[in-house]
């Protein structure tokens, strides 16, 4: 091989390797993670079900993965389009990861708890989504896209009533904004509270479909809550609010609520 096949076969491989972790970076954000982790696991399987002789499951198995072929492109309609969009903006080589200090996290946490505190005091309704490990890309797409530092100013701003950007949800990555006014997935299921309105629902929608931090202030009583894994954890003064953010997106980032479930009104 010569010395400009060599480098061409090198520069080959680095575009289409630099390709991928785009890419990989752009889908980072969604849920499309756990649907290629699905995918996988089913890839795996069937040389596995072979290997174990196991003729019927091998054989679904073989089957599903040909309906694969159809079925990815459709699955992954909302993260093809946003690829080519961002290729066609210049953003698809240009986007960096994002990485977020636990000092500039507990400085986010004090600006929300601050303007929860007054949007509670004035009955003013609100509903934050805070980002964890699952993506809220395809929900911030909705709304209108934001790109600044979390501050109480800003966060009692968007929800002004009567304003553009007041209805609906706003998402919070790291510590900045990224959406305002994003419409959520309102919940099925039939939990005690009938009471709830619209923002609590959505709060309890996104938090069943994702590992998100959701807060919200009620208009009619003021009163602040904290949905998580489908769960509504209501009345919760400004110490209680600080220490359960600081709990799941410093502490233990991944941690549940369990512990709280105790002496916190349902």
């Amino acid at each position: 091989m010569s010395w400009s096949s060599w480098l061409l076969s090198v520069v080959d491989i680095s575009i289409v390797a630099y390709g991928l972790y785009r890419f990989f970076l752009l889908i980072r954000g969604t849920r499309a993670v756990q649907l290629i982790k699905g995918i996988i696991i089913l890839l795996v399987a069937v040389p596995v079900s072979s290997w174990l002789h196991l003729y019927t499951t091998h054989f679904l198995l073989q089957e599903i993965q040909v309906m694969l072929v159809v079925a990815i492109p459709i699955i992954f309609q909302p993260e093809l389009r946003r690829a080519l969009e961002h290729i066609g903006q210049g953003r698809f080589f240009s986007e960096g990861i994002l990485l977020h200090e636990e000092a500039d996290i507990a400085h986010a946490i004090d600006e929300l708890a601050r303007a929860c505190d007054h949007l509670s005091r004035n009955r003013t309704g609100a509903l934050f989504v805070w980002e964890r490990t699952t993506g809220l890309n395809e929900y911030a797409a909705t709304g209108t896209s934001i790109d600044a530092l979390v501050s109480a100013p800003l966060l009692e701003n968007i929800f002004v009533p009567n304003t553009p950007l007041h209805d609906g949800a706003c998402i919070i990555r790291g510590d900045r904004v990224i959406a305002a006014a994003a419409f959520l997935p309102l919940t099925d299921s039939a939990q005690p509270g009938s009471e709830l309105g619209s923002r609590h629902r959505a709060a309890i929608g996104i938090s069943e479909q994702s590992d998100a931090v959701v807060v919200a202030v009620s208009e009619e009583t003021g009163w602040i809550s904290v949905a998580l894994e489908g769960q509504l954890y209501r009345r919760l003064e400004d110490r209680a609010l600080r220490e359960m953010l600081t709990r799941l997106l410093i502490a233990k980032p991944h941690t549940s609520l369990k512990i709280w479930r105790r002496g916190v009104n349902s």
